[in-house]
């Protein structure tokens, strides 16, 4: 068997024998009642929609790319970024500057703090960097809306430190559940208010562009997000369109 195969075949497992050893509650598909936003920590448990060891190995074909080192547009965050795969709309908006998607379902800023610490930055050198993240933090680590904001703020310097030459775009979390006064929409925005404070004006950008999702009563529909969370064809198309007017400049 290839050497490159057989390695690429280990990393998941090596990667969850460490986390194991480093937290013991993984063993036992437990997550802690609360962990920091700010700090980096892997996946602790399964869900029936995605087992430890394929997070895992999401993130060793991450690590793969970022070794590769051949990416203009790097896309980082939960699964509302990883939904850009399949999309037939991601080549044709972003294939012209070597896109890479390095979002996960489930994932928290905790997660991605780790992904990135263990291999997700690798030889890469972005031009620009798109993130979206902290959704998750609230039912996962049971974050409250500034220690999630604070968790967003970690990822941002650590992407800050390792792409001193990207521009960043920080897109504030979209809306969740269908009306205005959800409570998943409330905290939201309690986040997405904290989030101007990392906008620099020259390498870090915050921009909310979440109204674009919404119907002229501030409801979400079905059609743009069927689940009230993650966005459809038509909310990848919205996305597409609010994004590009921000990001082409920065890389032509």
């Amino acid at each position: 068997m290839p050497m490159n195969i057989t390695l690429h075949r280990l990393v998941p497992a090596v990667c969850l024998l460490a986390a194991s050893l480093a937290f013991p509650g993984i063993a036992r598909a437990e997550a802690p009642q609360k962990i920091p936003a700010d700090q980096p920590m892997p996946r602790l448990q399964s869900y029936p929609w995605m087992s430890l060891a394929q997070w895992f190995r999401f993130h060793a074909d991450d690590v793969d790319i970022a070794e590769a080192g051949e990416v203009d547009l790097l896309f980082v965050g939960d699964s509302i970024t990883h939904g850009w795969d399949g999309q037939p709309l991601w080549q044709e908006a972003f294939g012209r500057w070597r896109p890479a998607n390095f979002g996960i379902g489930g994932d928290t800023t905790s997660n991605v703090l780790w992904r990135l610490r263990h291999g997700g930055i690798g030889n890469l050198a972005p031009k620009v960097v798109v993130l979206m993240i902290g959704t998750n933090n609230f039912w996962v680590n049971h974050n409250e809306p500034a220690e999630v904001a604070d968790g967003i703020a970690a990822v941002v310097h650590l992407l800050r430190a390792s792409f001193p030459r990207a521009r960043i775009l920080v897109l504030s979390i979209f809306p969740r559940d269908e009306f205005p006064d959800g409570e998943n929409r409330l905290k939201v925005e309690a986040v997405n208010r904290l989030l101007p404070r990392l906008d620099d004006g020259e390498h870090v950008f915050v921009r909310d562009i979440g109204a674009v999702f919404l119907e002229p009563d501030g409801r979400l529909s079905k059609a743009v997000m069927p689940d009230f969370l993650h966005p459809s064809a038509e909310g990848y198309r919205r996305w597409a369109e609010a994004m590009l007017p921000i990001i082409t400049p920065w890389l032509e």
